[in-house]
């Protein structure tokens, strides 16, 4: 952690709740952070049952938005907890409140734009802009200029909040006011949080534990896998077991162990090394284990939605993959390799060749979904990500 300026605010708790000590120990993930998670295990599935319950563009629009905020709840807890020690009193508390809000909120969400669109928001306003409000306390008196850049956040939480309970209040104007209040959430940390007579965020002053973000955003997609899993295995336990029914399920397991592969095989060591041995590492911090990362979660949810659909109607209707199910299945592929690809990228690689042919090769695979059945489309779908992997791998072997 970079040195904070000696003068303090006069406001503020007079507690030190901050992270101490450099090294391993003070950047582990504590167990209180991984109980929290728990509540976004069940986000997740909301979000995936969500779209498998009502398929259509509609409701992809609908998952995206609620995608989004719950990302950015997550995302913004994983910040604070960056910085204030997990293992204080008052933090476990926020932590646990947080939980019990977060609860309420993903349990709203298959209601979410409908009877219970009130109750989603005002959850999600309490939880982004409380956390904000808690943390520039807990900074004000012990790292001043990150207080500082709190009030500067929860100047854009209650901004985007108002927009979050427009939205619920207004049926009609739903989806408009809440894909603009999720645009103002995503536009925040790239906007550096600008405020009048304030001024705009330095990076330089977030002095990050690039071992714990790194750890936290690689649980985080870890939960999202294992949602994948609970989807497809809840899916085939209430099927009759045949031929047909295995190779459909060995096709979807075959694809979670295909992108567990490509993230933390190919990706997640290599920029974790990058990331921690940076001086600064705000910048990093912002694009690589803030904005990419929900490209990559939103692929995984996407291909549980489209394995599920797999399993049910694995040869379709008419011996052919309908074009939802076909884009689910190429769409979903594909995001997770761009993911994957902005990933490497933003963590000092290069572009990956063999992950952008694949998102490529997939886009021309959705148009053979008229002659494919939608079990052979998401066989021939993992077919390409074991090319890219085997792809990666002798680039990488033939690189100097």
């Amino acid at each position: 952690m970079t040195d904070r300026p000696v003068a303090r605010l006069r406001w503020g708790l007079r507690t030190d709740l901050l992270r101490r000590g450099e090294g391993e120990d003070s950047s582990r993930v504590g167990y209180v952070e991984l109980f929290f998670d728990l509540v976004f295990v069940f986000a997740v599935t909301q979000l995936s049952h969500l779209l498998i319950a009502h398929p259509g563009p509609e409701a992809l629009v609908h998952t995206l938005v609620l995608g989004l905020a719950v990302w950015w709840v997550w995302v913004d807890t994983m910040w604070v907890t960056n910085w204030l020690d997990p293992e204080r009193a008052p933090v476990r508390a926020m932590l646990v409140v947080l939980m019990l809000l977060g609860l309420v909120m993903a349990s709203a969400i298959p209601e979410a734009f409908g009877e219970k669109a009130l109750l989603f928001a005002v959850c999600l306003v309490t939880m982004q802009v409380g956390r904000s409000v808690f943390t520039g306390l807990a900074m004000a008196r012990h790292w001043p200029e990150n207080a500082v850049n709190f009030v500067r956040i929860t100047t854009w939480l209650v901004v985007s909040g108002a927009v979050w309970v427009a939205g619920a209040l207004v049926e009609e104007h739903r989806l408009a006011l809440w894909v603009v209040a999720a645009a103002i959430d995503v536009a925040g940390p790239r906007a550096m949080y600008w405020v009048p007579g304030l001024g705009a965020s330095d990076a330089h002053t977030w002095a990050v534990r690039g071992q714990h973000m790194a750890e936290r955003v690689s649980l985080f997609v870890i939960i999202s896998l294992g949602e994948s899993i609970i989807v497809t295995g809840s899916a085939f336990a209430e099927l009759p077991l045949d031929a047909t029914t295995f190779s459909a399920f060995a096709s979807a397991f075959a694809s979670t162990v295909l992108m567990w592969l490509l993230f933390f095989d190919r990706s997640e060591r290599r920029a974790t090394a990058f990331f921690t041995s940076r001086d600064e590492t705000g910048m990093v911090a912002q694009t690589a284990y803030t904005y990419v990362p929900f490209v990559i979660v939103a692929g995984i949810v996407l291909t549980a939605v489209a394995d599920e659909l797999v399993l049910l109607h694995p040869l379709g209707h008419d011996g052919h993959a309908d074009a939802w199910t076909a884009g689910l299945v190429c769409g979903a592929a594909a995001t997770y390799l761009t993911g994957n690809a902005l990933f490497r990228r933003a963590t000092g690689g290069a572009w990956s060749l063999p992950h952008l042919v694949g998102a490529a090769v997939l886009g021309v695979l959705f148009l053979a979904h008229g002659v494919l059945t939608p079990l052979a489309l998401n066989w021939t779908s993992d077919a390409v990500l074991l090319a890219v992997i085997i792809g990666d791998v002798v680039r990488a072997r033939r690189a100097p």
